[in-house]
């Protein structure tokens, strides 16, 4: 399977996002990626309102940033995700989001992985089909497992 682009934004600073170091502080890392996520599943099809309507939504497992270069408030800085593992009925997912500044340095990676849970259920399960079918669009990384 050929590469795909990975889903790529532009971060959005604000001065609250910065901390007495005077570069971004580790927590705003965690919500810029969940904030991405979210709009990679709604440009797919994943809209809040479709989960809603189906009673499914994601859990997280875990969610670990390791951080390489300090980003700072006027950086211009491009935030990419892919997706790195999914299991065979797409019930399970891990997700990786990497932060690099303009000339292409790499500053941070997140890895987060996570489920799908039945929300009137309370239960883990398989997303409904259109949901599999989108989390198929969402590009991989290069050592990207099924698992």
């Amino acid at each position: 399977m050929e590469l795909q682009p990975p889903f790529r934004t532009k971060v959005h600073l604000r001065w609250a996002d910065i901390d007495a170091n005077f570069h971004v502080r580790h927590s705003v890392y965690y919500d810029l990626c969940a904030q991405q996520r979210t709009e990679a599943l709604e440009a797919l099809g994943i809209t809040l309102d479709m989960m809603k309507e189906g009673h499914f939504g994601p859990v997280l497992f875990r969610e670990e940033c390791t951080f390489r270069r300090e980003i700072k408030l006027h950086d211009v800085i491009l935030l990419e995700v892919r997706m790195r593992s999914l299991s065979r009925y797409h019930s399970r997912f891990a997700f990786e989001h990497v932060f690099l500044k303009e000339n292409g340095t790499h500053c941070a990676k997140l890895i987060v992985e996570g489920a799908w849970i039945d929300t009137k259920l309370r239960k883990l399960s398989a997303p409904p089909q259109l949901a599999e079918q989108a989390m198929d669009h969402v590009p991989r990384t290069e050592d990207f497992a099924w698992t």
